[in-house]
């Protein structure tokens, strides 16, 4: 037991310091809240991704052979008890009970026995009547195995441990990004930037985003499809805590967000003339400009340019080559249409139209343990109910012929809750002396 405490205890500290510091995050980040020294004293002791840490599993690991060794340890007195085909009754205790109630009746012995025997035993699996030396008592008992409550406990409790130690060595915690209209096979696991390949693949059918007024997002949900051997072989519609689970993986919608256009549509007007053309465009790819007005080539599509320290949204950005050679740089912003006329250029380029492409992030989990734990759950729960709701209860009626009349004392015992137990032996009395 002291060890027990021990371990619990340092469980308990150490969990307060991977409460403490934020566990799981970029290297770079701890490097700048906590500085070179402390960044680098917290890693050897893997601070940063604590209950995983192999201290941390060590500290589980001793709590649960502790535990088992504990319940042995004591179980060997109560299976003497539970476990016995014909318990031991002693007629001495049950008569120095100070809760026993007594009454005197005039009936003989075997009238008391036939009408007390079905009274007393109702509802108590287990009875029997012995003859003594002025009459008969009669015994029953239930609920014996009650006494193996705290032992359940400690089982779930090693169930809990188990599974714990069963994810952290098995299971993994990863992410992935999904283009929509695109496959993987690959996750990468946090933190590690390590790849680990899956036995499927998972493709991102659409995503859909809503918005509210404000213009932060409502919902966002993916349209996944799992294929094996490049057969569809499950679909699911996934939003935030409604994941798609397949063969023991989890995925969860975690994150969203843009990505560059692959075709796009631009105006381009002749500033000399006033006429404008459509251009249909594609990422990374030259366009020769008409009236021999040079190549336009868009590089790169951010989600947040700024001009002059200030953010203006979504922007396509590109070189243009005029016919003379000489190259500019090209800022086309969505929100504002004439940005391009402040170039002075002889050509004015707008953004016309966009296809929208979003990527869906989603977060890998995997825990084989999971059901270990969820079992551990159920069993404390039925351990409690058993230990702290249940007893074994244990029954005497003696009935001694005294001259004429017979004295029936009732009394009761319980290894739990001894004031039920005394309403109950109070409920019999009244029953009986009736």
């Amino acid at each position: 037991m002291t060890l027990s405490v021990i371990l619990l205890a340092s469980i308990g500290a150490t969990s307060i310091i991977g409460t403490l510091i934020p566990q799981n995050e970029s290297h770079s980040r701890y490097l700048e809240v906590f500085g070179d020294f402390y960044y680098r004293l917290f890693l050897v002791f893997d601070f940063f991704d604590m209950y995983h840490s192999w201290w941390f599993q060590l500290l589980i690991l001793l709590l649960t052979l502790n535990i088992i060794v504990c319940s042995i340890d004591r179980f060997a007195s109560v299976r003497k008890i539970v476990f016995i085909k014909k318990p031991t009754f002693n007629l001495s205790s049950f008569r120095k009970n100070t809760d026993r109630k007594e009454f005197t009746d005039g009936r003989s012995l075997e009238e008391l026995e036939n009408f007390i025997k079905p009274i007393a035993t109702k509802g108590y699996g287990y009875n029997r009547t012995e003859k003594t030396e002025d009459g008969f008592a009669i015994f029953a008992e239930k609920w014996r195995w009650t006494r193996l409550g705290v032992y359940v406990v400690h089982l779930s409790i090693i169930f809990l441990l188990v599974g714990a130690l069963i994810g952290s060595f098995s299971g993994f915690d990863g992410y992935v990004n999904i283009a929509e209209g695109e496959a993987v096979n690959t996750i990468f696991i946090r933190n590690s930037q390590q790849a680990k390949k899956l036995d499927f693949t998972v493709r991102c059918d659409d995503f859909d985003v809503s918005y509210y007024d404000s213009g932060s997002p409502k919902e966002y949900i993916s349209h996944l499809t799992v294929l094996e051997s490049g057969a569809p072989v499950l679909q699911k519609v996934i939003e935030v805590n409604a994941p798609l689970r397949y063969k023991g993986i989890n995925f969860f919608q975690s994150s969203y967000g843009k990505l560059p256009p692959e075709n796009f549509v631009l105006d381009c007007k002749n500033r000399a003339t006033g006429k404008t053309y459509k251009i249909d465009m594609k990422m990374g790819v030259p366009y020769d400009l008409p009236d021999e007005m040079g190549k336009l080539l868009i590089t790169d599509y951010t989600e947040s340019y700024k001009f002059r320290g200030q953010p203006i949204g979504e922007a396509f950005i590109g070189v243009l080559q005029s016919k003379e050679q000489n190259t500019t740089n090209i800022v086309l912003p969505i929100r504002f249409p004439s940005f391009d006329e402040m170039r002075k250029g002889k050509q004015i380029f707008t953004v016309a139209d966009y296809e929208e492409r979003y990527y869906t992030g989603l977060q890998v989990t995997k825990d084989p343990g999971v059901w270990v734990v969820y079992t551990g759950f159920i069993l404390m729960i039925l351990g409690c109910i058993i230990t702290f709701f249940m007893s074994h209860q244990k029954v005497c009626v003696e009935v001694t012929r005294v001259g004429k009349n017979s004295k029936v004392m009732v009394s009761g015992t319980a290894n739990k809750n001894k004031l039920g137990m005394q309403n109950k032996i109070i409920k019999l009395f009244n029953k009986l002396n009736k």
